[in-house]
């Protein structure tokens, strides 16, 4: 699987040589630029990036600002002739810093960083792993997560969201619960009757979805997207045809 990578920096320079050294990795895949990070925000909360290059001084917002305001957080790699704010980023729990301007091999100590730590993520989510403390039950799942086991029941859940290496379990009436699980696992072990996947980052039930409009989901609340490779799951729940 590639990584699917975005650039954001206000210089068309800086984008343009992270581009062509992005095109010439095998396993990374170039999404698009964007010259400000408020133009990336909706690519970036559908999940559909797994590595963002982020320049830290732009007019708009800082890259370190915008960073904080994101919901669903990529890997990302900073990009910055400012090396004084190496720390602060370390402590938003960023992949590499790139010293502006970096040589090629320097950005592919970094990307191969990222590489490594997403072979490790899939690694812990493979379905039998030490890592994994799911049980599954007829009526309801047990999971482990801060030293306890929850027992929720397949009526109250209301969707699973994928998030690195954890998911976390949204339920009726209990607090939202993250643990060390495979999204592919549950995927395969849930009720099919039950629950479906609309998204490489979702799992949804069946019972409390209350709309689709265009490629949106909504359930108790929430909008959820729906991935290209799902839809035609989603359309035919829905009686309609892809």
């Amino acid at each position: 699987m590639k990584i699917k990578c975005i650039v954001i920096d206000d210089e068309a320079l800086a984008r343009k040589y992270l581009k062509e050294y992005i095109l010439k990795v095998p396993f990374m895949e170039f999404v698009g630029d964007f010259n400000s990070p408020l133009k990336a925000y909706d690519i970036l909360e559908r999940g559909e990036v797994d590595l963002m290059f982020l320049d830290i001084q732009m007019p708009d917002i800082t890259g370190l600002d915008f960073l904080k305001s994101l919901n669903r957080k990529p890997f990302v790699i900073l990009t910055t002739a400012y090396k004084e704010y190496a720390l602060e980023g370390y402590e938003l729990d960023i992949s590499d810093y790139l010293l502006k301007p970096f040589s090629f091999e320097r950005f592919l100590k970094a990307v191969n960083k990222v590489n490594n730590q997403m072979l490790n993520k899939e690694k812990r989510a493979e379905p039998g792993s030490t890592y994994n403390q799911t049980d599954f039950h007829e009526d309801y799942i047990i999971i482990r997560a801060d030293r306890k086991y929850y027992k929720i029941n397949y009526d109250d859940l209301i969707f699973v969201e994928g998030q690195k290496a954890y998911v976390t379990f949204h339920s009726e009436g209990k607090k939202n619960v993250t643990a060390l699980a495979s999204l592919r696992e549950l995927e395969e072990k849930l009720p099919e009757k039950k629950f479906i996947r609309i998204h490489k980052s979702y799992i949804v039930s069946v019972k409390k979805i209350d709309s689709l409009e265009g490629n949106m989901i909504e359930i108790a609340g929430e909008k959820l997207p729906v991935g290209k490779s799902f839809k035609p799951k989603v359309a035919e729940l829905f009686g309609l045809d892809e």
